[in-house]
């Protein structure tokens, strides 16, 4: 729901452009938001504190850090740069940044000691196959997120405030649909992600269809049907997996666990920035807004099909 209320929010903020700024305003939308949550954090949060607190992980923070600049930013900014030899390189450094991050990682925790991310944590079945779960689910919805704004803006001649609710049926569905999320994973087990896919493959390849039949004229009643039918989807998948990744890990562990989980969604998200919104901008010059737009929700659509694949590998039941 956030993430598609700051869509909308983002658009009015880039069509108010306040004193000019136009699209550089949708910073301001992190000014409130976190002047709520410092508020309620202070009245709500009860104060806790560790009877044997760790340290910092100083060469594993510095290491991860690392490890994902030299991925993201190159796939990020490459294209818009003309993929100059710094790209390249940085690539090529990624593997080796990311080795030693495993190395330090490993011989933290095998000296008993508690490092960033807790290698031995990953023998958690649960934990293990739920990550892999995310990440195509995670770079699938921000590419997704990312080039509709573009297609819908750029292409459709949409304003930037009816190009975020064109997704508002995405939101709504996928808040009434999780509700029931409980209920189905209690009678159904896992089982109920592998359907999640299944539907959001064909909420997508409806807003495929309709990028295809009906462009330029691409908005809010066109989307609506598959945009509703892939936020059912979406609600099936993304909760309940959150759940299954934590399902197994250690009370003491709790904070690392979670730590990882969403460490590993938000990388995610930026990388389907990166890449289906590079694909997508690199297609546009030689096939057009249309077609490039349509190529990119078949590749999602792929991704979708890889995450129902992947779901039939997690565990039948949630502990």
């Amino acid at each position: 729901l956030s993430m598609v209320a700051g869509q909308i929010l983002g658009g009015v903020l880039v069509a108010a452009d306040i004193a000019g700024t136009g699209w550089r305003s949708v910073f301001l939308v992190n000014v409130p938001v976190v002047l709520v949550g410092l508020f309620l954090a202070a009245r709500a949060v009860p104060e806790t504190r560790s009877q044997h607190p760790e340290p910092v992980d100083g060469p594993g923070t510095v290491l991860l850090a690392v490890s994902l600049l030299t991925l993201l930013a190159p796939l990020t900014e490459g294209r818009a740069a003309g993929w100059p030899l710094w790209t390249w390189l940085s690539l090529a450094a990624f593997p080796f940044a990311a080795g030693a991050f495993y190395a330090v990682e490993r011989r933290a925790d095998r000296q008993g000691r508690t490092p960033l991310v807790p290698p031995s944590l990953f023998e958690l079945t649960s934990l293990r196959r739920g990550l892999v779960m995310i990440v195509p689910f995670s770079i699938g919805f921000s590419g997704f997120m990312f080039v509709i704004a573009v297609a819908l803006q750029q292409g459709a001649g949409r304003g930037p405030v009816a190009a975020g609710l064109a997704l508002a049926p995405m939101a709504v569905v996928f808040f009434f649909v999780s509700l029931a999320g409980p209920r189905l994973v209690a009678r159904y087990g896992t089982r109920v992600v592998t359907a999640g896919a299944a539907i959001q493959a064909v909420g997508v390849a409806l807003m495929a269809l309709a990028a295809w039949r009906s462009w330029p004229d691409l908005g809010l009643v066109e989307l609506l049907p598959g945009a509703a039918i892939a936020g059912a989807g979406q609600a099936l998948q993304l909760p309940v997996v959150f759940r299954i990744v934590l399902s197994e890990v250690p009370a003491a562990r709790a904070g690392v666990g979670s730590g990882v989980m969403i460490t590993t969604q938000q990388s995610s998200l930026a990388l389907g920035v990166a890449t289906l919104g590079t694909l997508f901008l690199s297609l546009i010059p030689t096939l057009g807004m249309q077609d490039a737009l349509v190529t990119t929700l078949l590749v999602q659509l792929a991704g979708v099909a890889l995450t129902g694949l992947l779901s039939l590998r997690l565990p039948r039941t949630i502990g």
